[in-house]
């Protein structure tokens, strides 16, 4: 009875083929936005339009920008309860900056995301220098943006903004369909993170960190340099999610990012990232934030209170944080 042996060239054939497949991590999140879809499907002839399609796509497109850094914090084992709130700031200074002080709306731009980059350096600094926990940090910070926030804006919402800052808020038509511009930057800003992550050595120090950060710093690796980067990223990321929140309600909401906070870290965990570290991937938070805008989208078009809508989301979060802990002690 005879044996095949596969040769060299096959079996790197064969490794490469493995390394383009989606990790197996991400094919449970996929499989279950798939079968979220088909099921919706039958109970809607509306949801597979191009219309829906596109306006689900607007809808998450804030939440999976700002998914995006809460991701990179997640991998290097921490989480960040203020991006929310200091998404809102950034919307607001730059709201106010372009219409009260009249600055161009580019610069006024600029500003709203450094105010937001600075948050993510306060959070790496106290994180990395003074060794504070990441939850008590970004708690703390929550407060301390909404605060500014509300007294900066007088608690009122801004209006009239210049046509810069709604931009991509506006649509282009792709197939029919009309789609924002703004759905397409959240797209291509994942692919960006999906190939820093993945094909840098920068991303490999993240992922290195968020295992062992230990081990990490003993074969040479800045940790808390990394550690530091990775909150400052995730402040340009809620920046530009400011610019988001502003271009798709047409407004600086000084109430806005009330619950983006834990609706990006829903879409975090729900991709299949890790709470632990060291486990993720960032196309994974794409299918996360979709799974949850599919789930909206379609119980509202079934006609189903929004209260089962927070519900079922938080049905899907406790199952895949129990999957997480099941896969870890698996692993062991």
């Amino acid at each position: 009875m005879s044996t095949t042996t596969l040769s060299p060239p096959a079996v790197t054939t064969m490794r490469a083929l493995h390394d383009k497949l989606p990790p197996l991590g991400t094919l449970g999140p996929l499989v279950a936005l798939l079968a979220a879809c088909v099921f919706f499907a039958t109970q809607s002839d509306r949801f597979l339009t191009g219309a829906n399609l596109s306006l689900v796509l607007q809808q998450v497109m804030v939440v999976g920008v700002i998914a995006i850094g809460q991701t990179l914090i997640i991998l290097t084992a921490g989480i960040d309860l203020s991006c929310g709130m200091v998404m809102a700031l950034g919307g607001i200074v730059m709201s106010k900056f372009a219409t009260e002080l009249g600055l161009p709306p580019a610069l006024a731009i600029a500003c709203g995301i450094a105010v937001t980059t600075l948050f993510g350096l306060i959070n790496g600094l106290l994180v990395t220098r003074i060794k504070l926990p990441p939850f008590i940090v970004t708690l703390g910070t929550l407060n301390i943006a909404f605060a500014i926030t509300q007294l900066y804006s007088n608690s009122q919402t801004v209006t009239e903004l210049p046509p810069a800052l709604t931009a991509l808020g506006n649509t282009f038509t792709f197939a029919g369909t009309e789609v924002a511009w703004g759905a397409l930057l959240m797209l291509a800003l994942f692919g960006l993170a999906w190939f820093v992550l993945r094909e840098t050595a920068a991303g490999r120090h993240v992922y290195a960190v968020g295992n062992n950060a230990e081990a990490t710093r003993l074969v040479g690796i800045p940790t808390q340099r990394v550690l530091l980067g990775v909150y400052v990223i995730a402040g340009l990321f809620y920046g530009i999610a400011s610019l988001l929140s502003v271009a798709r309600t047409g407004v600086g909401d000084p109430n806005a990012g009330q619950t983006e906070n834990l609706d990006a870290i829903t879409a975090v965990v729900l991709g299949g990232t890790s709470l632990f570290g060291g486990r993720g991937v960032v196309l994974g938070t794409l299918v996360g934030a979709l799974i949850v805008g599919v789930f909206r989208n379609g119980l509202t078009l079934m006609g189903v209170s929004s209260i089962y809508q927070v519900l079922v989301t938080g049905v899907l979060v406790i199952l895949a944080v129990a999957a997480d802990q099941l896969s870890r002690k698996g692993a062991r």
